[in-house]
């Protein structure tokens, strides 16, 4: 109450001090009353309210932490997992790579022997064929000499008009 007299005191004051048609703010104990709740209330709704709120708060803060770190975690066990897929790739491929050079090696040499074989029996068969030719070409030389001399016979009979003999 010493508070509110001496407040009240203190307003009548200023009162007298204040100029002529100024603003005279007039203060007495009710405007005590707000700031009493106020204060109140901070104490009553610290423990309640505030302290766990902020606990709360705290304990996001240090989850978010705890998720950052297992993410970053996370993003250098697949880095390295990358990493390691990427190596066993390039050993599968090199694998992978010598054996289809060695298939393909093995199935040029087979190629070139299949070729080679049906080149030998081609060329077995053409000259087989040119043998034959020729026997046949000088077999129908020989035919054709032994009937030309005919043939020349009867036509120089024909055109002369009388019979050569030759």
């Amino acid at each position: 109450m010493f508070l509110a007299s001496s407040l009240l005191s203190t307003s009548s004051s200023l009162a007298a001090l204040a100029p002529k048609g100024g603003v005279v703010v007039d203060v007495d104990a009710t405007a005590l009353w707000p700031v009493v709740i106020f204060v109140v209330l901070i104490l009553a709704l610290k423990p309640m309210l505030f302290d766990p709120m902020l606990k709360l708060f705290e304990e996001r803060e240090r989850r978010i932490d705890g998720a950052k770190l297992a993410a970053r975690k996370m993003d250098i066990a697949s880095a390295e997992a990358l990493t390691k897929y990427e190596t066993e790739m390039k050993k599968a491929r090199s694998a992978g790579n010598a054996e289809r050079e060695a298939q393909r090696a093995e199935g040029l040499k087979v190629e070139s022997e299949i070729v080679g074989k049906v080149r030998e029996a081609t060329t077995a068969a053409v000259t087989g064929g040119r043998k034959e030719l020729e026997i046949e070409a000088a077999q129908v030389r020989a035919l054709l000499q032994a009937e030309t001399k005919a043939l020349a016979g009867a036509l120089a009979s024909r055109v002369l008009g009388r019979e050569v003999q030759g």
